[in-house]
């Protein structure tokens, strides 16, 4: 294949077709994929199996790659989540009757074709097709050579789910893995409406300098904890080992410990039990360094200037002591990726602080940065969690897979 120019054509025709079907039809279709999801578990795990065998085991990429029963039962029950949304599209915004007599609406449509460029993260292939179905849309699915098996199966059920209620399905077109295609896909602006890189800053930094398509950015997270001088420990310790453990591998997960010198001290040595036990690795600056080291934390390494500001997906984190909130907003401000920052501490005044200064699509008080997902925020699945301010933040889900329309109803007038 030399060139995918007649895929994107069919799916930009197919659009069309699915931004009038009703919501009744939706329904079936994602409660029908749901289940052929679960009919072929043996399917998608054999063929996810052949994904991961390619794979070095130390690659953290791994975990986000495998599919088990487990995670494909999430799958069926997300699809089972989102119907039971609201359809956001044909939603009136504004209704209004000008002194001439226009009736002027407008209303949320479907943005048309979503072309979303993506990872070793299978799930999305079936977040995204859902997410935009349910909001009329058609979409373009360009997933990484790591996930090539297994995406190629689910995307193979979806088609099967869209046949069986006679739609085009090129509605979810997969594109082949060939880089060489990339390019092409981020200047059909004829065909494709908006671009969203879900993926390593490399991969959305070269989305954003190569894309002639309007682009939404997701995926990238360098997250922060800053545990404060008046914090309660233990809440603090519990907080930091499931923002950082529970699953290294996402975006949300804890990157940096930013810890107030006044505790640092008491706090750091509370927390090496739980560390050691997960072999998280640990990049300190002197000071951290100095108590770790005294307390022979085995995975221990000095810190430099380049171990902060990282998106680590594995289980690493770098330590940082501070003097106050001033220099913990500082640092923050320099280092994060606007995704999701927390601070623990009993000071209210600080707290709201820090809710209002820090930059970041999610921000916390005295809660773990795992919580920053669609499903945890009540919004179904989700296309990513975008970093950025026009159109979506945070969490991009069904809602934002919509823009807006004017629709004006005359009788004759002229200006």
């Amino acid at each position: 294949m030399n060139s995918i120019l007649h895929l994107l054509q069919a799916t930009h025709k197919s659009s069309v077709l699915i931004k009038n079907l009703s919501k009744e039809n939706k329904i079936k279709i994602l409660l029908r994929l749901a289940d052929l999801l679960l009919e072929n578990q043996s399917k998608i795990i054999l063929e996810n199996k052949k994904d991961l065998d390619k794979m070095q085991d130390s690659d953290p990429k791994k975990d986000r790659l495998l599919l088990n029963e487990n995670r494909i039962n999430d799958l069926a029950n997300s699809l089972n989540d989102i119907v039971k949304l609201d359809d956001p599209t044909n939603k009136i915004l504004s209704d209004n009757i000008l002194e001439n007599g226009l009736h002027i609406q407008k209303i949320t449509v479907p943005i048309g074709v979503v072309g979303v460029i993506y990872e070793a993260r299978p799930n999305v292939t079936i977040d995204v097709a859902a997410l935009c179905l349910f909001a009329g849309n058609a979409v373009v699915l360009r997933g990484g050579s790591d996930a090539e098996y297994t995406n190629i199966a689910l995307v193979e059920i979806i088609h099967q789910a869209l046949q069986e209620y006679n739609i085009d399905t090129n509605v979810v077109q997969l594109l082949p893995v060939d880089r060489k295609f990339v390019t092409e896909l981020l200047h059909a602006v004829k065909f494709v409406d908006i671009i969203i890189p879900r993926g390593s800053q490399q991969l959305i930094d070269f989305v954003r300098e190569n894309s002639k398509v309007p682009t939404i950015e997701t995926g990238a997270g360098v997250c922060h904890t800053y545990i404060e001088s008046s914090a309660n420990l233990n809440d603090a310790v519990k907080i930091v080992i499931n923002a950082k453990t529970q699953r290294p591998s996402v975006c949300n997960a804890l990157d940096s410990i930013l810890v107030d010198k006044k505790i640092v001290a008491v706090f750091l040595p509370k927390l090496i039990k739980d560390f050691t036990e997960f072999d998280v690795e640990v990049f300190a600056d002197y000071d951290a360094y100095e108590i770790l080291n005294q307390q022979n934390y085995p995975n221990l390494k000095k810190a430099t200037d380049d171990n902060f500001g990282i998106e680590y997906l594995a289980q690493k984190c770098s330590i940082k002591t501070v003097e106050n909130i001033d220099e913990a907003l500082e640092h923050i401000a320099k280092y994060s990726s606007k995704h999701s920052e927390a601070i623990v501490s009993n000071d209210a005044e600080k707290c709201e602080r820090f809710l209002n200064e820090v930059d970041a699509a999610a921000v916390y008080t005295n809660a773990s940065t795992r919580f920053t997902d669609g499903a945890c925020f009540g919004l179904g699945a989700e296309i990513g969690i975008s970093t950025q301010k026009l159109h979506a933040r945070g969490p991009f889900a069904l809602e934002k897979l919509t823009t807006e329309k004017w629709i004006v109803r005359g009788n004759g007038q002229t200006r």
